[in-house]
């Protein structure tokens, strides 16, 4: 998008740039934007209206990767961790490589059109930053806004790069908790199907084996006939794959208004991203990740 308006929580992006290959923000800025001068740029960058995913940029120097996505913004654009620390997620996990966070449910992972201010990424970018102004993150994997749990940032390329290109290669779990409606015919199942995209940008299952090959798998943990807790597995990571799975099984997530409508007894989707564990593409080392299973989700079943 070029020379184009939009606004998101009063963040008004003027232009906006894919990056093709790594360079420095300043060479990049000076090969998009030709029109400006060395100092309009370097205003732009001093005055916080250049953005990466969303976060204020202001280091000229700053290293950018192959598809990041830099922004241009119409006023300055401040930084959400100094002004609100409460915003942080919960830290689950932090070495010099990576950072893995607790995303609470309603939070995106990264910025689209029509939220640019408050994302995990934007938030945790903020976080680095605090500590070396050249520190940055990058993203491998994303869960849905309206799912909690385990999201993963890496803080190098090098690594990002390795895991992106064979992400469903280096993962080796991927669990979810999930509450539905109703009781589940048997306490253990297993839902393959071939998922595509609808003209509304819905996924569904095709009747024939067209689309996305799509596996989930599921254990009862608890049901009081009313609503359910499934441990769910997945072999695959597909768009939407276990609230279009678990909608089409008759059995829809509570709270998904999306594959809805569906009952609302947690004020939010019942889905949580509960233990991801991947292997390292250097070191060849399982890294195990777990986030706790929101207090909300247990206390549907003392629900009467």
């Amino acid at each position: 998008m070029n020379n184009k308006e939009k606004r998101s929580n009063n963040i008004q992006i003027t232009n906006q740039f894919v990056v093709k290959q790594a360079c420095t923000l300043f060479v990049f800025l000076q090969s998009r934007m030709t029109s400006l001068s060395r100092n309009n740029i370097k205003h732009l960058l001093s005055n916080k209206q250049v953005l990466l995913d969303g976060s204020p940029v202001s280091q000229f120097d700053f290293m950018l990767a192959k598809g990041d996505i830099v922004q241009i913004s119409k006023q300055p654009v401040h930084k959400t961790v100094k002004e609100k620390k409460s915003d942080l997620p919960e830290i689950i996990y932090e070495d010099d490589e990576m950072v893995v966070i607790n995303k609470p449910s309603g939070l995106l992972s990264i910025s689209n059109e029509k939220e640019i201010s408050k994302t995990a990424f934007r938030i945790m970018q903020d976080y680095v930053c605090l500590k070396n102004p050249k520190n940055r993150i990058y993203v491998v994997h994303r869960i849905d806004k309206e799912t909690s749990g385990v999201l993963v940032f890496i803080k190098n390329e090098k690594l990002r790069n390795a895991l992106q290109l064979h992400w469903n290669d280096y993962v080796k779990t991927r669990k979810y908790i999930a509450i539905v409606e109703g009781k589940m015919p048997e306490s253990t199942g297993k839902i393959v199907t071939w998922l595509k995209k609808s003209e509304t940008n819905l996924m569904y299952s095709s009747k024939s084996k067209q689309g996305q090959k799509s596996i989930t798998n599921y254990k009862v943990i608890k049901d009081n006939g009313r609503f359910s807790m499934l441990e769910v597995d997945i072999d695959t990571g597909r768009k939407n794959q276990i609230r279009v799975h678990l909608k089409e099984s008759g059995h829809t997530i509570v709270g998904d208004n999306k594959y809805g409508p569906a009952l609302d007894p947690l004020n939010r989707l019942g889905l949580h991203a509960y233990i991801l564990e991947f292997e390292h593409p250097f070191n060849h080392k399982i890294y195990s990740f777990k986030a706790k299973i929101p207090v909300c989700f247990n206390q549907v079943f003392k629900m009467r």
